[in-house]
């Protein structure tokens, strides 16, 4: 018998329960290589995210979106990319980011608003971090065409919330998708919270997933604080866009998750949620349950777990030290706008010099 919290759906693909065992019926699937990266990637994800919200708390960071009780679905998905594959996410995809390989000091320099953190991502296949909601979804559609008319053999994997499916961007992109078959996943992150909103309040679709039907292509669900469920979803899916095949390319993918931090680091979420259900969804926190998966399975001992957290916590002390010690340009908000500079944006800019010329730049960065 799985083991759920009350009102967690019980026709979710699922491969390990909340204390760690592998469901009835279910089988691992994944290489040891490939379930130990996934391990790393997570606990890397869980410690970047303390960090970051602590760097807030300290006015060493700005305002920052905590991924705590999502770094299953953002890790897991990514695993699941090959190299040539592209990452669309949504402002909130920090762990995503990482376990595709960006690295964590031009992350934090994002956050502490560098450009030099949005230019890093183009290497490692990401696509520029996306605050608008769900302006992302048409974006990683079209890549997804162009590659196919040009006969590359690449997927895009695109992230998003359950508020986003209540945009207009969101119905565009799907239907543009399956219109044209593009080589695209889908993956909504539904946490069930857009902000302060309820996700009965976005839609009166029984399911996030049913919506795909309406654009011709398949619609999944999954447990999204089972990392393994999560992969293996989300590599079929991929798999199928490259290689579709008589089936159509695309795919929805429903991560049915639960956001059990703040949406923000400017949010209180007791305001508006009951925090009991928020603790019965903590048995469901996806990194302890694949720890437990990893120790009980004797994939890794204690010492093992006790090696990687050290590395993690060295690797993060690093990065917050490069990126504090990056210096951020002021001339940088006025760039990568507009191709063309309006002029109440070049008067601004003109008005910023003149400031820099009397006082200097190190008294301005000090303000």
């Amino acid at each position: 018998m799985s083991q759920l919290v009350s009102d967690q759906p019980d026709d979710l693909h699922r491969v390990i329960d909340r204390d760690g065992s592998v469901v009835d019926g279910a089988s691992v699937s994944l290489s040891d290589d490939t379930l130990l990266a996934l391990y790393e990637d997570l606990k890397l994800a869980r410690r970047f995210d303390r960090k970051a919200v602590a760097l807030q708390r300290q006015g060493r960071m700005g305002t920052y979106p905590p991924i705590y009780g999502q770094e299953g679905a953002q890790v897991a998905s990514v695993h699941a990319l090959d190299d040539e594959d592209w990452l669309f996410p949504s402002y909130r995809e920090n762990g995503a980011m990482l376990a595709r390989g960006v690295s964590m000091s031009k992350n934090l320099e994002y956050w502490m608003g560098s450009e030099a953190g949005n230019a890093a991502l183009r290497e490692r296949n990401v696509f520029t971090v996306t605050n608008p909601i769900a302006t992302q979804i048409p974006l990683a559609t079209g890549l997804a065409w162009g590659a196919k008319l040009k006969g590359d053999n690449r997927a895009a994997l695109v992230h998003f919330g359950d508020g986003a499916t209540s945009e207009g961007d969101f119905h565009e992109g799907l239907n543009f998708a399956g219109v044209f078959d593009a080589p695209v996943v889908f993956f909504c992150n539904n946490n069930q919270w857009a902000i302060s909103v309820p996700r009965e309040k976005q839609t009166k679709s029984a399911t996030i997933a049913q919506k795909a039907v309406a654009y011709g292509f398949e619609g999944v669900r999954v447990d999204g604080m089972d990392p393994i469920a999560v992969y293996e979803v989300t590599r079929d899916a991929v798999q199928k866009a490259k290689n579709p095949g008589d089936e159509p390319a695309p795919t929805l993918i429903e991560a049915f998750q639960y956001r059990l931090g703040a949406h923000s680091t400017s949010d209180d979420p007791g305001v508006y949620r009951d925090e009991e259900r928020t603790e019965k969804w903590r048995q469901m926190d996806p990194v302890p349950r694949f720890e437990r998966f990893m120790l009980e399975t004797g994939r890794l001992d204690q010492e093992d777990v006790d090696a990687i957290e050290q590395d993690i916590e060295d690797r993060l002390n690093e990065a917050v030290e490069q990126a504090e010690a990056a210096t951020t340009d002021p001339r940088h908000i006025f760039e990568h706008v507009y191709a063309q500079q309006p002029k109440k944006l070049r008067e601004q800019q003109a008005y910023l010099e003149s400031l820099r010329e009397e006082f200097g730049d190190d008294a301005l960065l000090e303000d």
